[in-house]
């Protein structure tokens, strides 16, 4: 593919798959056309999307060790660059969350910066449209319609495998890179000689994080990120708060059209859920479905993460569903409910990987079984792992979902006919109300 800034104008890997279809909303609902790769398309895969301006690669790094980022990350971002992007973002949680031995931020921005032979490389992660707020470089996120900081927050600091004990993201970032990060707060971006400050901050860093707190410091990030894009094209890491910063700054430019009006899907008789994820909002949703409509069904962790007993634990699920969905019901098929004992630790990438492969083994199933036309995945590593059991190659947005940013209704496109054209939702830990499920079922979107 020949580079073209003016076309292409950023590709991205999602470090998680609900990450990946947060950018994908974000950029799809404001007038960019949008491709997400579940994995290195072929020549035709890739040609069936030759019309659109930003591609992404959903990812799973996460939850990998630096070591797999070594093997994985390196050809993902070299495939990506070859795209001629004018940007290409590595795309991070907007909550921030990694340690150094998993999800290694630091290390996927290492990587990148070599790759593009880039001297220093910007950060944006504030997002206000979250919920998610960088100040003086500490970020604050939202929970329950209040603000914390990230290392007070309720969910976040007690997430189970990357629990957030630092909100200054420079140190959090110190103790996974020996690159400097400097810091372009919200004061300077608003300074007339703000222009002249990014570039000496540029000079002396290695990596650059910009302060996002409002919309007019959002604009201001975006501009400096395009503003100081290399000619060959460059390298940023983030939140899906730096494609909204730029499109803030692509629409002052006329390079993106109004957003676009999508077809409004109908409700669905039945749709099934599956989720791998701990956090208590997703436990809340669960509750309601149980209320209204949907049967729950536990499926127990420690069995489904092991070989040995994986089978029957699957099996015994499957048929608690199947039971249910030819009843006229809706089914949620969960692995936890909430962070308190409800997931029991799993030592190991390969048993947390096995959760996430289960349950889409499992939602494959029940798809081709019972004819289903929507589904949900619940849990970023979750939903990035039991991705690769159902066959899709590529996502795109069938509808933004104003009520929930970050978690659109996809349209999934695959070689088997089962899968070519369903509706399906990947939601992360923090999206969503209690009703969430349910809107899904019922096309409840605003």
């Amino acid at each position: 593919m020949t580079p073209d800034h003016d076309t292409t104008l950023i590709s991205y890997y999602g470090d998680d798959l609900t990450g990946s279809t947060d950018v994908l909303e974000a950029l799809s609902s404001q007038g960019v056309d949008t491709v997400l790769f579940t994995a290195l398309p072929d020549a035709d895969q890739l040609a069936r999307f030759r019309h659109c301006r930003a591609i992404g690669l959903a990812g799973t790094s996460r939850s990998e060790s630096p070591a797999w980022m070594d093997q994985h990350l390196v050809p993902a971002l070299t495939w990506l660059r070859e795209r001629g992007a004018a940007l290409c973002h590595y795309k991070t949680c907007s909550t921030f969350d990694s340690a150094p031995e998993t999800g290694s931020i630091g290390r996927a921005l290492e990587i990148g910066r070599r790759l593009h032979d880039q001297d220093c490389v910007p950060i944006v992660v504030g997002a206000p449209q979250l919920g998610r707020y960088t100040a003086f470089g500490h970020l604050f996120a939202t929970a329950r319609g209040e603000v914390y900081r990230i290392d007070r927050h309720p969910i976040m600091s007690r997430h189970p495998v990357t629990p957030m004990h630092e909100a200054d993201l420079r140190r959090h970032l110190a103790a996974q890179t020996d690159l400097e990060t400097g810091l372009v707060d919200f004061r300077t971006l608003a300074d007339d000689a703000a222009d002249r400050h990014v570039d000496e901050a540029q000079a002396r860093s290695q990596a650059l994080l910009f302060d996002v707190l409002d919309p007019a410091s959002q604009a201001a990030a975006g501009r400096q990120l395009w503003r100081t894009r290399p000619p060959q094209g460059g390298f940023v890491v983030g939140s899906s708060g730096v494609e909204y910063a730029l499109l803030a700054e692509w629409r002052r430019l006329g390079l993106v059209e109004a957003a676009p009006a999508f077809e409004e899907p109908a409700p669905v008789e039945r749709i099934a859920v599956v989720s791998g994820s701990c956090s208590e909002i997703t436990a809340r949703q669960i509750r309601w479905a149980e209320a209204n409509g949907f049967r729950g069904i536990a499926l127990d962790a420690t069995r489904l993460a092991e070989a040995e007993t994986a089978p029957a634990a699957l099996d015994e699920a499957r048929q608690q569903a199947l039971s249910a969905l030819r009843d006229g019901l809706s089914v949620v098929i969960y692995t936890a409910l909430g962070p308190d004992g409800s997931l029991p630790t799993l030592s190991g990438e390969e048993a947390r990987h096995a959760l996430g492969h289960g349950l889409g083994r499992l939602l494959r199933e029940l798809v081709i079984a019972e004819g289903l036309t929507r589904v949900v995945v619940a849990g970023g590593d979750t939903s990035s792992h039991a991705l690769r059991e159902l066959g899709i190659h590529a996502l795109t947005t069938c509808r933004p979902l104003p009520q929930t940013p970050g978690s659109p209704l996809c349209v999934a496109h695959a070689d088997e006919a089962a899968f070519d054209g369903l509706q399906i939702a990947f939601k992360g830990g923090q999206i969503g109300d209690d009703a969430y499920f349910g809107r899904l079922r019922d096309a409840d979107f605003d």
